[in-house]
């Protein structure tokens, strides 16, 4: 993977400006040597910082929240350069980190303190939540810093360490995040990138200074990861992506429903892993959903992401959009109908036209696979068994939404999905105050919350015998 921009054959990560091909940066891979000593310097880190007391890893996490937040307008610049976010939403993500580690700050300790448990007699017994060392996190393009943040926030709280092996196209943001860490105080190294090719992702992964991984990507990718770590016999925790179904029965506010679900197939350009994909309509309101919401998605502005009149930016990488531009071809192809957009938009940048298509069923590209972008499918379905059915009948399993004014039906209806998340008159989204994973192939293990914090620990028993 050498660098056409350069004269020599040095490999490089590449980051483009999505919005108009510019190149941003060139970041030369890491030598064997520099791999090295990066190794060894997490090593030494994580000696280090899983002897530090609790309350002063707590101070180091509110320091850096005090600085993700200073430094917002110029993280969300880079965010919006490298993959094209908008800028508020880019900024967005910025806050939504910092928030996320106070939340950890507040409640983390309490979290992972020694956990007493009753027995009988006077033995006294406890469970203590201890770090396993430096986890590497394989992390993907589409939130920069969030995913991140999302993964080495809990990990690290417990004394761990945590090495980034980032998209090559935003290792502008990973090298912010990285000097973020070490301004706030953690240990140098603790926090670090690994800036490398495949090849030296699956070396790393079977060094003994790397304790277990973390992916969020394709499952090509975590499949590929998965079983390098257990090959290592090392724990691994993988979040696949998913092809969430948008369930709306009914009986639902569909002006509400339909509002909702603009905002969670389009947000990002449509690059969200718990984005609604496949919409699924009861019958008797398909048709109005449907009219309303093709004249919603058509009042979508795509656009400079730096202009705060855009609703989306470009997608992230040409190559993307030309693969979301077959499936949207193939779906068609195989009897779908075209009831909005369908191409590219003429011009500079990575712009994918909002598309949705109707009368897509099982067994065509955009109900059977991830649309990694700005198209929604619709589906049809007879009656709400036949709802839960088509919601199911995916390889998928993250997230979903449920459309309905039947609460208690909503809840039994919830209990049938098989999916990490339901959402009932929402749409998917995290929060750091409770778990975000999923099933099939959108992988398994769970982060955030106190799953996320507890996830990379060895809980240890600790079972002392009454002497008297």
């Amino acid at each position: 993977m050498s660098n056409p921009e350069s004269s020599t054959n040095v490999p490089v990560a590449t980051s483009r400006n999505p919005a108009n091909g510019a190149l941003i940066a060139t970041h030369p891979f890491q030598t064997p040597s520099e791999v090295e000593c990066l190794l060894d310097a997490g090593a030494s880190a994580f000696r280090l910082w899983r002897a530090t007391p609790m309350d002063e890893r707590v101070a180091a996490y509110r320091r850096l929240s005090a600085i993700l937040r200073d430094r917002s307008d110029a993280l969300a610049s880079i965010i919006t350069a490298e993959m094209g976010k908008t800028i508020g939403a880019a900024r967005a993500e910025v806050e939504k980190c910092a928030a996320t580690l106070d939340w950890i700050a507040a409640n983390g300790p309490a979290i992972l303190a020694d956990e007493p448990v009753a027995v009988e007699g006077g033995d006294q017994v406890h469970v203590s939540y201890l770090p396993i060392g430096t986890i590497l996190g394989v992390m993907p393009w589409n939130f920069p810093l969030w995913q991140v943040v999302r993964a080495s926030g809990p990990i690290m709280l417990s004394g761990n360490g945590f090495l980034l092996k980032h998209a090559p196209n935003v290792m502008g943001a990973a090298y912010a995040l990285q000097d973020a860490y070490e301004a706030a105080g953690f240990p140098k190294g603790l926090f670090a990138n690994l800036n490398s090719d495949n090849e030296t992702v699956a070396r790393v992964i079977a060094d003994a200074r790397i304790a277990a991984v973390t992916l969020t990507g394709s499952m090509r990718a975590g499949s590929a990861v998965a079983a390098t770590a257990g090959k290592a016999l090392k724990k691994s925790l993988l979040e696949l992506g998913g092809a969430d179904a948008f369930i709306v029965l009914a009986d639902a506010d569909i002006n509400l429903a339909v509002q909702a679900g603009i905002e969670a197939r389009f947000q990002n350009a449509g690059q969200v892993c718990l984005a609604a994909k496949r919409f699924i309509l009861e019958a008797p309101i398909a048709e109005e959903f449907t009219r309303k919401f093709v004249a919603a998605a058509g009042r979508i502005k795509a656009g400079d992401p730096l202009d705060p009149a855009s609703t989306i930016g470009p997608m992230a990488r040409a190559d993307l959009r030309d693969e979301l531009h077959r499936q949207v071809e193939r779906t068609v192809a195989a009897g779908a109908t075209l009831a909005l957009g369908g191409h590219a938009i003429e011009g500079p940048g990575n712009y994918y036209a909002p598309t949705v298509l109707t009368d897509v069923l099982p067994g065509m590209a955009a109900f059977d696979e991830e649309t990694f972008g700005p198209v929604a499918a619709i589906t049809v379905a007879d009656n709400v068994e036949h709802a839960i059915t088509l919601a199911n009948t995916s390889d998928y399993g993250l997230g979903g939404s449920l459309w309905t004014n039947d609460a208690a039906r909503a809840r039994r209806i919830a209990r049938r999905l098989e999916t990490g998340g339901v959402f009932i008159n929402g749409y998917p989204a995290t929060n750091a105050r409770v778990p975000v994973g999923g099933v099939k192939n959108s992988g398994y293990g769970r982060e955030l919350s106190h799953f996320g914090l507890r996830e990379f620990t060895n809980a240890q028993t600790v079972w002392a015998k009454s002497v008297a």
